[in-house]
């Protein structure tokens, strides 16, 4: 493999790039980015159908749909900024990533996937208005109040992950510049730096523990108070009746943070996970979510669902 020549800016190294090399020992690994390709396809297919047909019908324009179409807006970003890259450097052969485009990947894909996570506890507490507050609902949970949620969350994921992708500008690469994962990930790039790398550990922890950690923690005492109103009912038909509300949306956070919280424990916690192994579970874990998650919605809500079908001209809904 040739040596990029580096590039002294200051005091800087910065290689003019990086070879991205996972899944080396894989066997069929051209199998695993076909069909890569066709959840791609997929999921732009129903993400732009449901944001279409959201913003097509005004009775839709609701805070549940307003989160709902936010989550459809960063399922499409996160996969389109990870599988074409992915298929052009595994399936085409195509490794080799410049430094700034590297840097483009690396915010891109970090901010969506924070977003991911916000947007999923941002329909969390969607959820715990509606049933634990039905009469307050929409004086609580107006449409205002959650564009302005979906505000910060957007303004707080760029900001930090803006922050963060910035300072990677700080180290110097003096050897090695092979990247072990499936695009230009944080952690492997700063590892392979030669210079203190200390802020960047440090900013990774906490960013994982804000951006991953606290939604979900938002989601599971959601859920508890959830539970404890559900259970106050009387009538079995009302208990019923509000958590089916609830499926789809758990089965999204079950999709999203299951994976994750696996692989993690298993690779860094008990180091009993093949590098291979985990370069495939956490691609498989971050590009099925979008493409399941409007698939979901689509099926299990049905005011999306009825109007899904009358713009395919299967069924008339009257307004």
């Amino acid at each position: 493999m040739p040596v990029p020549k580096t590039n002294l800016n200051a005091s800087f190294i910065h290689p003019p790039g990086f070879y991205i090399i996972g899944f080396e020992m894989l066997p069929f690994v051209k199998v695993y980015f076909v069909f890569l390709a066709l959840v791609y396809v997929v999921t732009v297919l129903f993400n732009v159908l449901l944001i279409y047909v959201i913003a097509s019908n005004h009775c839709l324009h609701t805070p549940k749909f307003v989160a709902v179409s936010n989550l459809a807006v960063i399922d499409l970003t996160l996969n389109t900024c990870v599988i074409p890259s992915m298929i052009k450097t595994f399936l085409f052969g195509e490794n080799f990533m410049a430094f700034n485009l590297c840097l483009v990947q690396m915010f891109t894909y970090y901010t969506f996937l924070s977003l991911e996570s916000f947007a999923l506890a941002i329909l969390a507490y969607d959820r715990l208005v509606a049933i634990c507050f039905p009469l307050r609902q929409h004086s609580i949970n107006t449409l205002r109040r959650m564009s302005c949620i979906i505000g910060l969350t957007w303004s707080y994921s760029l900001g930090m992950i803006m922050f963060s992708t910035s300072i990677m500008t700080r180290l110097s690469f003096c050897g090695s510049v092979r990247v072990f994962s499936y695009f230009c990930d944080y952690a492997p790039v700063f590892r392979l730096a030669c210079n203190d790398n200390t802020l960047h550990w440090s900013l990774s922890s906490a960013l994982s523990m804000t951006i991953i950690l606290g939604p979900m923690l938002f989601i599971i005492l959601s859920y508890a108070s959830i539970l404890a109103t559900v259970f106050r009912m009387k009538l079995l038909r009302s208990r019923m009746k509000a958590l089916a509300t609830c499926v789809e949306h758990l089965i999204l956070v079950a999709i999203f943070y299951i994976p994750i919280f696996t692989i993690f424990t298993i690779g860094f916690y008990l180091s009993r996970i093949d590098p291979d192994q985990r370069v495939l579970s956490l691609s498989l874990s971050s590009c099925i979510p979008p493409c399941l998650n409007p698939i979901i919605y689509s099926l299990k809500t049905k005011e999306i669902k009825s109007r899904a079908l009358a713009f395919f001209g299967k069924t008339k809904v009257r307004v």
